[in-house]
């Protein structure tokens, strides 16, 4: 017997799944950017385990240090950064894109990041070095490891884009779009009409899709094999930048830095 992962479409036989593993890792996977404090009913209903599995596997995280327990809740430890520390380090696409994004903030004081698709959400996981900024608007939360609904944000579009229509429409299936703003993409037709449009044109305008006041550009990263692997994104408030200087100033040192990826990866 084969198991397929419906996420990444991995095969495995069935005899070296471990299924303690799978389900060890699913109670992290709780503890996410709008879930930070979990007991043991709140893990159970969320991972679909019993109570007493999941107070089991909870309790050996916490053995293991990945979580701590206030005697109500459980929450994670700096523990877990291990894993993206080591991501981030030994990663190829991180390292390439620091020194390209500091470049690009050094040449227009804006901040810009690289983000990737994982399940629903864009993540970033490189962002360059604020250059003496006048505000202290960080939109979005911008820092490493950021995980963003797809659908409502300009990187996510375009990782989106560049899917099979087959593949955009299980997504679509597999995460509805909600509603965040009164901007918010939420009718499945026009967001696959939309998608195809962002692919023709090779970049993705948003504004105001996740967070009012913010508007964001991005653009396509290609590996040598012209696979997308990355979006370039950057993301501003909308009273510091207009969307015509973003089309007409931003959007060319987009697209040319994302060339200079493409020899690298």
């Amino acid at each position: 017997m084969v198991l397929q992962n419906p996420d990444n479409k991995k095969l495995i036989r069935h005899e070296d799944f471990i299924a303690g593993v799978g389900k060890g890792l699913a109670i992290l996977d709780c503890f996410a950017n709008d879930r930070h404090r979990l007991n043991v009913t709140m893990a159970a209903e969320k991972t679909g385990l019993t109570r007493a599995a999941a107070r089991r596997h909870l309790l050996t995280l916490e053995y293991l240090g990945y979580l701590e327990f206030d005697g109500h809740y459980y929450s994670l430890t700096p523990k877990v950064l291990k894993f993206s520390g080591a991501y981030l380090s030994g990663a190829q696409l991180p390292k390439i894109a620091q020194p390209l994004l500091n470049l690009l903030t050094q040449q227009t004081s804006l901040i810009y990041s690289v983000m990737v698709l994982d399940g629903f959400e864009a993540i970033t996981i490189a962002r360059s070095a604020a250059h003496q900024q006048t505000d202290r608007v960080n939109p979005y939360g911008l820092h490493l490891g950021n995980r963003l609904p797809a659908h409502a944000t300009s990187a996510g579009k375009v990782l989106l884009a560049y899917l099979s229509h087959e593949q955009q429409v299980e997504w679509l299936e597999k995460y509805p779009l909600k509603m965040l703003t009164k901007y918010t993409h939420t009718d499945n037709s026009q967001f696959l009409q939309l998608l195809k449009t962002i692919r023709d044109d090779e970049y993705c305008y948003s504004s105001e899709e996740h967070e009012l006041g913010v508007h964001a550009l991005a653009v396509p990263i290609y590996n040598h094999r012209a696979d997308v692997v990355a979006a370039l994104n950057i993301v501003s408030p909308t009273g510091r930048a207009s969307k015509d200087y973003f089309i007409q100033h931003i959007l060319p040192l987009l697209r040319q830095t994302a060339q200079e990826f493409r020899q690298f990866v």
